[in-house]
This record gives C-alpha cells, sequence and structure tokens, in this order.
C-alpha cells in the first residue's frame, strides 16, 4: 500500500502498479484529510500516461517508471515525468525513435532542438509533453540524464529519479507493470 512520508515522499523503493492500480491509488485518490487534491487532473495524467506506455509495451520496452510531483503529495502536478529502459545500440541507431514515431509521428524525440515554449512555464519542454503532459526518457547504459547529484555528479535515470532535485532526499518510484 503506497502512504507518504512526512516529507510528502514515497518511502525509498521501487513500487510496482499497473495502470488500473494506479488510477485507484493513493497518487490519483490522494490522502483522506488532505483538501483540494486534483483528483480529475491526477486520473488525466494517468490516461494520457497510458497511451505512452501502450506504445513502449507494443514496441517491447517493459521496465518503465514514473517519478516527479506526480508521486508526491503536490496537490496539482505539473505532468509526469519518468524513464523506460532501452539497448544502448536501439537507441543509438534511431530504430527505437523510428518505432515509436510510427504510433505517434514526432512525439518521440529527446533532441533539445525539439523542445518548444509553454505559456507560463520557464523550461521549453518536449513534444511528448505538450502533448500528454508526460516526458519518459530512455534509459541505457551510457546516457546520462543531465540531472546533478549533491556532489556535481551527471547521473543516470535511475538514480536521480530516485531522490529529491533540491535536497537530494532519498525517495520511491512506481514501476508501471502489465
Amino acid at each position: 500500500m503506497l502512504a507518504f512520508n512526512s516529507d510528502g515522499l514515497l518511502p525509498p523503493g521501487d513500487y510496482p502498479l499497473a495502470i488500473s492500480d494506479l488510477r485507484s491509488s493513493l497518487l490519483v485518490n490522494g490522502p483522506e484529510d488532505v483538501i483540494g487534491w486534483d483528483i480529475k487532473w491526477r486520473l488525466y495524467l494517468v490516461n494520457q500516461l497510458e497511451i505512452v506506455v501502450s506504445q513502449l509495451w507494443t514496441v517491447g520496452i517493459t521496465e518503465i517508471f514514473i517519478n516527479g510531483s506526480f508521486v508526491e503529495d503536490k496537490l496539482h502536478p505539473n505532468d509526469i515525468d519518468g524513464y523506460f529502459v532501452t539497448d544502448l545500440m536501439r537507441f543509438a541507431t534511431g530504430d527505437l525513435h523510428k518505432e515509436l514515431n510510427s504510433f505517434d509521428p514526432g512525439i518521440w524525440t529527446w533532441d533539445p532542438k525539439s523542445r518548444k515554449p509553454y505559456k507560463g512555464h520557464t523550461k521549453a519542454q518536449l513534444p511528448m509533453w505538450h502533448k500528454y503532459r508526460v516526458e519518459l526518457y530512455p534509459h541505457c547504459d551510457g546516457i546520462f540524464s543531465g540531472i546533478l547529484d549533491e556532489h556535481g555528479n551527471n547521473q543516470q535515470f535511475p538514480a536521480a529519479f530516485r531522490k529529491t532535485r533540491d535536497t537530494f532526499q532519498p525517495k520511491g518510484i512506481i514501476k508501471i507493470i502489465r
């Protein structure tokens, strides 16, 4: 069972959840004593996530993790962030991009040049974010996230997504399962 700790985070660990379980979880329905929890928005984000995840499953990607403000006790998260595990050669050759973009042309890119501004946000966003309000990044050995740890070292996604970016507190992550 999911529960937030006193810092509003999931305790460290991987929490496997199917999309249907995610819809009925604390992350969508909120803690019982919290007023203003945006259930409708969180459910919308999960429905958007399901579209993206189904595309990944169709091309054989099965290790998918989500995190960010969606898995914290934030009343209205901006989006869902996460990563998926893939083979370096499949990513480097562009084969993965081609396969995924066959479902949703132009959405599956992580090229910084594809980022566009969004009203009210300081950070330019990827096409996937603009369409789905979900950002899932590929993780493979040798690829770093651009997210620095408390010592200034560039991290790979598994490490970067299991701690907060500001205080570097360990936190839990959701593994999406079928």
